[in-house]
């Protein structure tokens, strides 16, 4: 397939900059796969939309506030620092933009720093001396990593905007957005209304969002992320099958965690390992029976794999809807609810 398939036409002042709050009040656009209708409801209509025995899988990982920035030395230089996975040994993988050298010293404060002890096409790595850990150097200068397309600075509001309401394992870079529309209200609901929640934990890194830089699709490779599954969530999954109720995934990444199980273990099972499962359409899904997720980027394996799940044409009838109403696009904007 070739990449421009998946554009669309967008007006960018649809980008949102902030989240509607509360939140679960996002607009949502409800697509019937088996009809091909779109409907206009919101994100609190979730369990009138939604049938008792269905189960809402969501991803539990929790987004650092590791972008930091420093200095060069010696010259001073302003720069930022995203420290994106901790290699063990003080050893970080990181993004940073510029000209570096291995060797190269980012200052952070009179007692923290980092060296640069890799910088190559696959990516940078760096040491970090500093008396804590990383982690509290995070805490202590560390904003949340914002999209770039979020014109604007983060501020404090945005630890907890860009933070799922059951974020618990902290390993991200990014948030797994359409978990950001849940509320503690919402989720009361749904239980009322019999509607069951497990999670799965993917530490969303680069490899959800590196651009598609091949015209043929089939020849982009996926970064790898991590990812865990554990039993009670299979065992949910298990019986939510057996009662015959459906598996709602909760954003991309949840979709491509039960996939990447079913597809190199041909069963649901406890599972710790990385996910490299780039889903395009033709894709036969095992797992996964409805998908909420946000509005994405033209030209991305988000794209993609919401194209996959509910066709090309569908997707793009669906896109020019929420362009034409005026729907939130993107990390803070509104979302899609696939039935």
């Amino acid at each position: 397939m070739q990449l421009s398939e998946f554009d669309f036409p967008f007006d960018s002042s649809l980008i949102a900059s902030q989240p509607v709050i509360p939140r679960d009040q996002a607009r949502l656009l409800f697509l019937d796969r088996t009809t091909e209708q779109l409907t206009h409801r919101h994100v609190a209509d979730l369990s009138e939309l939604l049938e008792p025995d269905d189960l809402l899988v969501v991803n539990d990982t929790k987004v650092m506030a590791a972008r930091v920035s420093g200095v060069k030395k010696p010259t001073g230089t302003p720069v930022e620092v995203l420290f994106v996975k901790d290699l063990g040994e003080r050893r970080w993988e990181v993004m940073v933009k510029g000209t570096f050298r291995v060797g190269q010293v980012i200052e952070f404060d009179q007692q923290s720093r980092a060296t640069i002890v890799k910088r190559d096409a696959v990516g940078t790595e760096v040491v970090v001396d500093s008396p804590a850990p990383a982690t509290q150097l995070f805490e202590a200068r560390g904003v949340m990593p914002l999209p770039p397309y979020i014109k604007r600075a983060p501020t404090q509001d945005d630890h907890q905007w860009y933070q799922t309401v059951f974020a618990k394992h902290e390993g991200a870079i990014a948030a797994p957005t359409a978990g950001l529309h849940f509320t503690e209200d919402l989720f009361q609901r749904l239980n009322e209304s019999g509607i069951n929640v497990a999670s799965v934990t993917l530490h969303v890194g680069p490899g959800t969002f590196r651009p598609v830089t091949t015209e043929r699709i089939e020849d982009h490779r996926m970064g790898a992320e991590a990812f865990t599954i554990s039993e009670e969530t299979v065992k949910a999954i298990q019986e939510t099958k057996r009662a015959g109720g459906r598996v709602v995934a909760v954003g991309t990444t949840v979709v491509r965690t039960l996939e990447t199980v079913m597809k190199e273990k041909r069963e649901m099972v406890p599972m710790s390992s990385e996910s490299r499962l780039f889903i395009t359409p033709g894709f036969q899904f095992k797992v996964v029976d409805a998908l909420m997720t946000n509005f994405h980027l033209p030209r991305t394996t988000l794209l993609m794999l919401v194209s996959a799940f509910a066709g090309i044409e569908p997707i793009r009838r669906a896109y020019e809807e929420a362009v034409t109403e005026r729907y939130r696009f993107y990390s803070y904007g509104d979302a899609m609810l696939i039935l």
